[in-house]
């Protein structure tokens, strides 16, 4: 790892553009001064912004591309006008080159993942990339996955994600063995669909490096915190993702009918203030800005579209860190000892060992 990280933005994603994504990465460089920057997009849109932002400017360089992803295209229609040429694939193809450590993008998340699996492919072993995010709960945050980049997984799969999710755990949660559950309907080992039980059977018997398997958990135990990362296919963990921040906003919704009811609930609100202070600042989404698409060849982070210039700076740093602790060796090194465990087990149970002779 060089000693800068060298993070390639796609300057025209999101629902903002540039006037998000430079004011973040200004932000993020204070925070991270061993940074540089390369800022694809629009150069005369750019360097508008980034005359506001001179440290910013000493540190980047501008790529131009003409061409920018629109935020409602289907992933194939992005790549039919957009391959080779727009922000977002000049920003995946810099990691590729090697002209940076990481890519991020708040650009929309079809195409990017459409994108990001074609020019940088997945890694050897791992069938098909996740998206991973963090989850805040009682105990701080969690990382959960697969919360969309693919619907479906077999055994193997999961455990593929388990080993991802407890990388990325292990670098931005600070575990040095951090807790892995997969999502079930119960936390009973004989319920669940075979695929899951069979994940469960794996991760138990086969005691990875680098993380603890601690069973399945239920849908509460999620915002409970019960585990460091959450294991589950893309189907349902965007559900559950999308389940979340509806409850989320109807909690907000509900606190602003409340506390605007009368004259004695307008009281109660300036009198309890700072509590409602700190619980608005626990459900800001920003400081949880930043899902990662794990099992690639190369780092990849997506912040929400409509995130503001602090959450997109969240996610810049989120690939600073990913970038910093190596995490592509940290999953390959991993995920070889699982395949070979996988492979002895079912050796084994294709050919028992005999009795002895009487």
């Amino acid at each position: 790892m060089p000693q800068n990280v060298r993070i390639a933005l796609d300057a025209m994603g999101g629902d903002f553009g540039p006037s998000v994504t430079i004011a973040g990465a200004a932000i993020a460089l204070e925070r991270r001064p061993d940074s540089r920057f390369l800022l694809i997009g629009d150069e005369t849109a750019i360097r508008a912004e980034l005359s506001n932002h001179p440290r910013l400017a000493e540190r980047s360089e501008v790529h131009h591309s003409a061409v920018a992803i629109r935020m409602d295209d289907k992933p194939s229609q992005a790549l039919r006008y957009g391959r080779r040429v727009s922000s977002m694939w000049m920003a995946i193809e810099a990691v590729k080159k090697g002209e940076a450590d990481v890519a991020v993008s708040a650009g929309n998340t079809g195409a990017l993942m459409a994108m990001s699996k074609i020019c940088l492919r997945t890694m050897a072993r791992i069938d098909r990339p996740a998206l991973a995010c963090l989850w805040p709960t009682l105990r701080g945050q969690s990382v959960v996955l697969d919360v969309g980049a693919s619907m479906g997984a077999n055994a193997s799969h999961l455990v593929d994600l388990a080993i991802m999710g407890s990388a990325m755990a292990r670098i931005i949660l600070g575990r040095a063995r951090p807790t892995v559950g997969l999502l079930n309907v119960g936390t009973e080992e004989i319920k669940g669909v075979e695929e899951v039980k069979a994940a469960a059977a794996i991760l138990r018997e086969s005691n990875l490096p680098g993380l603890e398997y601690a069973g399945f958990v239920e849908g509460d135990g999620i915002g409970m915190g019960a585990v460091d990362v959450v294991v589950t296919e893309g189907f349902t963990g965007n559900i559950t993702l999308k389940t979340a921040e509806g409850t989320a906003k109807q909690i907000a919704a509900y606190l602003r009918q409340a506390m605007g009811g009368s004259l004695l609930a307008k009281l109660g609100y300036l009198l309890a203030r700072g509590a409602f202070q700190e619980l608005k600042s626990r459900m800001d989404t920003r400081s949880i800005n930043g899902g990662v698409f794990l099992g690639l060849e190369g780092v990849v982070i997506k912040s929400h579209g409509g995130t503001d210039s602090v959450g997109f700076a969240r996610a810049v740093e989120i690939g600073y860190e990913m970038a910093r602790s190596d995490l592509l060796n940290q999953i390959r090194d991993t995920v070889a000892l699982a395949h070979q465990f996988e492979g002895e087990r079912a050796a084994n149970t294709s050919n028992p060992p005999q009795e002895a002779a009487q």
